[in-house]
């Protein structure tokens, strides 16, 4: 009898522009079906959510629960595989904000080191954070998405001062430890052994490195990594790096003047037919005709992304 597969997490990969690294999904339309997925997922940055109505779970690797009510704040790393659901009959209300916090802050604040809010940085990490027990991060999480909602004049210099302050509270808190996360002793089997390797990559990819040392980092061997690492996301390890990379790409021929040449080797590809082949293989056109389509088209970016799957900008039903 054949064993069955394991579920593979969904990357959800955000474009947040570099001068604002901030995405805001918020409106009526935003409520959370009580049908769990059958997929995990993990993004490319910091995810705060804010619980409008209703009640439900975050279930963290398809095994462990938290539940959460109206007017909790959810506080998500990136790379930290997750899915929500709302209780039986009912369907939650949430907003979203996704952020960068390291290159939202780095001209503001570029001593301060704590900004990850990843789940390694703490021995004990609160996911999810009351009303009552945390009004100021309700507070402030609330004046956050309504600053950039309204979109007043200057809004995003403002919306970047109510953020700091966020991320300073939830860094305070994190680093309290006042609370133990269920998530902590969890085995190596299972996708959370994943999420180092996934910071690494992310923070790293312009780099050169082999399997053998992204193994060392989830402390297995290359064949054991390899398995759960294609048991997990659902491609290869190297598959995996070279999409990040063209994501990265995409980013710099949206945003930069670069040549395709030097972006190419800013994401680490050896040549520039190399970084051609997998921009086309990915994205399905070449570099350059994906830069003339966003110069010609910018208002549709947050429509384009490296990979199709449910739920990208809008609730899974």
């Amino acid at each position: 009898m054949p064993k069955p597969k394991s579920n593979i997490a969904e990357y959800r990969n955000y474009y947040l522009p570099s001068d604002f690294p901030v995405l805001l999904l918020t409106g009526d339309h935003w409520k959370i079906s009580n049908v769990p997925s059958k997929y995990l997922h993990f993004h490319n940055c910091l995810e705060i959510g804010l619980c409008h109505s209703e009640s439900g779970y975050m279930e963290f690797n398809g095994k462990e629960k938290l539940f959460f009510k109206a007017g909790d704040i959810t506080c998500i790393p990136r790379n930290i595989p997750h899915t929500t659901y709302s209780s039986p009959n009912t369907e939650s209300r949430w907003s979203y904000l996704f952020l960068n916090p390291q290159e939202l802050f780095k001209n503001i604040a570029p001593h301060m080191r704590g900004f990850d809010l990843s789940l390694s940085a703490y021995r004990e990490y609160r996911h999810i954070l009351s009303r009552d027990e945390y009004p100021y991060i309700y507070e402030l999480t609330s004046m956050a998405i309504r600053e950039i909602e309204q979109q007043q004049p200057m809004y995003q210099t403002g919306a970047m001062g109510i953020l700091l302050s966020l991320c300073i509270e939830l860094h305070r808190i994190q680093d309290m430890g006042g609370h133990k996360s269920t998530l902590t002793s969890q085995p190596p089997e299972n996708a959370m052994a994943l999420s180092p390797v996934l910071d690494f990559i992310e923070d790293h990819y312009a780099e050169q490195f082999d399997i053998d040392y992204l193994a060392d980092i989830c402390c297995l061997s290359p064949t054991h990594f390899r398995r759960l690492f294609h048991s997990v996301i659902g491609r290869s390890p190297l598959d995996f790096l070279n999409n990040t990379r063209i994501i990265n790409a995409c980013n710099l021929l949206r945003s930069t003047e670069h040549s395709i040449l030097d972006i190419s080797e800013m994401v680490g590809f050896r040549s520039v037919s190399s970084f051609n082949r997998h921009f086309m293989k990915t994205m399905q056109t070449t570099p350059r005709d994906y830069r003339n389509e966003t110069l010609y088209a910018r208002e549709q970016q947050e429509r384009m992304s490296i990979m199709d799957y449910t739920g990208w900008m809008y609730p899974e039903k």
